[in-house]
């Protein structure tokens, strides 16, 4: 297993300096970005194939390039094929003077046909929003020659045995999707598809990020609970509070 990198640095290397910049002018949410830059854990990259799946912006790809890796294939759908969805992407990529490689390819269409084989695979907040998440992961494993990367939302978490919530109402985890697995869960299926040694690494609750967004959160939840009948707030808001208890987000890795 390759050593973990400390990324604790990581905003002092040049790297990841000019990622952020250009990041920054081009209006992303870059602190987002890289507060879970930080939280992946990622091992050293130097010479690495890294696949960067349903990239969006490419923020992570562009972080992987400048952290050694010797190639880097972005993967997109939905996003880029909007008007101006692949405007992010192309103006970091010319500030950075990136190799960076995009290709537009849905999450179910990637496979060693389509795309090749790399070392390391990174499927972040993704997950969650696949109606096939079993399916996902096996067309992850396809490609994947050593380490898979999986950020995803984590539900029950109280719960120690695999399991799946299905939610059909998206704001009671802030628009992050419907379905959500136990950590248990997670570890099972990266089993399943053929990765041997799983490792979790979960998220801080209070982080920067989490406290700045409070008063965002606590906007939404005041707008909701004033739509709502009297008779349904109390209801709504146990709701809201056990959501925040028992969803998070969780970094697992997986390795051959």
């Amino acid at each position: 297993m390759t050593q973990h990198r400390d990324l604790s640095v990581y905003d002092a290397d040049a790297g990841s300096g000019a990622v952020i910049a250009a990041h920054r002018s081009a209006d992303i949410d870059w602190w987002r970005r890289f507060e879970t830059l930080l939280s992946l854990h990622l091992p050293e990259l130097a010479g690495k194939t890294v696949l960067d799946v349903d990239s969006y912006d490419g923020y992570f790809s562009f972080a992987a390039e400048r952290m050694g890796a010797a190639r880097v294939l972005s993967v997109e759908a939905n996003a880029w094929r909007a008007p101006s969805g692949k405007r992010d992407f192309e103006r970091v990529k010319r500030t950075l003077a990136s190799n960076v490689e995009c290709v537009e390819l849905d999450v179910l269409s990637i496979s060693p046909e389509t795309i090749g084989e790399f070392d390391v695979v990174l499927f972040l907040g993704i997950l969650n929003l696949m109606r096939h998440p079993l399916l996902a992961l096996e067309k992850m494993a396809s490609v994947t020659k050593e380490l898979l990367v999986v950020e995803t939302l984590v539900d029950m978490t109280l719960v120690p045995s695999p399991a799946k919530a299905l939610r059909p109402r998206n704001w009671l985890h802030n628009g992050n999707g419907s379905c959500g697995t136990t950590r248990a869960s997670l570890a099972g299926m990266l089993q399943s598809v053929g990765f041997s040694n799983i490792r979790t690494y979960p998220l801080k609750r209070l982080s920067l990020l989490h406290l700045v967004g409070v008063p965002t959160r606590a906007k939404i939840a005041a707008t909701l609970a004033s739509l709502a009948s009297w008779r349904s707030r109390e209801r709504l808001v146990r709701d809201l509070a056990k959501s925040s208890l028992t969803q998070k987000h969780l970094v697992t890795h997986g390795w051959r």
